[in-house]
């Protein structure tokens, strides 16, 4: 019987790899939108989480960090937002990691204004069904 091949994109294991880490460090109403069906869109996903301050967004982002230098041996394009901790935008060029803590995800409602985009909710997120 012949194998067939898994064919996975390197955003979509970069997608995968923050999400779980984000998720393990106990992030919350982690979503993932799929922006590759968007002509216009800037990445193949933005990646949405909510820290609880902006010490654990800082935390959540440092862990970010570490876990995709690992697996996958490269940092993010840029950060930005991290000396405040209340929007930490991590930009690794095909997937976007918005983390805020909850006053500012309330404000700037990403998910409505990408909301062309799939959105699978990673885990517990409180508005949406799916689930990954």
């Amino acid at each position: 019987m012949a194998k067939s091949k898994l064919n996975i994109s390197e955003s979509e294991i970069l997608n995968k790899i923050i999400t779980t880490t984000l998720n393990g460090k106990k992030a919350e109403d982690v979503v993932s939108i799929d922006l590759r069906g968007i002509e216009t869109a800037p990445a193949d996903f933005f990646i949405i989480a909510t820290g609880n301050v902006p010490s654990h967004t800082e935390a959540l982002s440092d862990a970010v960090y570490k876990a995709v230098k690992q697996n996958l041996g490269y940092a993010p394009r840029r950060i930005e937002g991290y000396d405040l901790g209340e929007w930490i935008l991590m930009d690794y060029f095909d997937v976007v990691v918005h983390i805020f803590i909850g006053a500012k995800r309330d404000f700037y409602r990403l998910e409505e204004l990408w909301g062309d985009g799939k959105m699978v909710a990673v885990k517990g997120h409180k508005d949406l069904e799916q689930e990954v």
